[in-house]
C-alpha cells in the first residue's frame, strides 16, 4: 500500500513534488520519442530536453533534502 504525505497548501514540497512527477513525465515522453523519428536533429533535440528536464528535477529533490536537513536542525 503507498503512503502519500498531504502538505499545506503553503507548503513548498507540496509544489515540488507535483512539478517533479510532471517534468519525470515529459522527459519520459521525449526519451520514449527518440525511436520513433528519424530525423538525428529531431533525436537530438528530445534527448537534450528530456536531459535538461532531468537536471531540473534532481535541482527539486536536491532543494527537498536540504529543507530536510533545516527541519531536522530546527527540532
Amino acid at each position: 500500500m503507498s503512503h502519500r504525505v498531504i502538505y499545506g497548501e503553503d507548503d513548498p514540497r507540496r509544489h515540488t513534488a507535483k512539478l517533479k512527477a510532471m517534468l519525470s513525465g515529459v522527459a519520459d515522453y521525449a526519451w520514449h520519442d527518440v525511436g520513433k523519428v528519424n530525423d538525428p536533429r529531431a533525436q537530438a533535440l528530445l534527448k537534450t530536453t528530456a536531459e535538461i528536464l532531468l537536471g531540473l528535477r534532481k535541482a527539486y529533490d536536491e532543494f527537498e533534502q536540504e529543507g530536510d536537513m533545516i527541519w531536522r536542525k530546527a527540532s
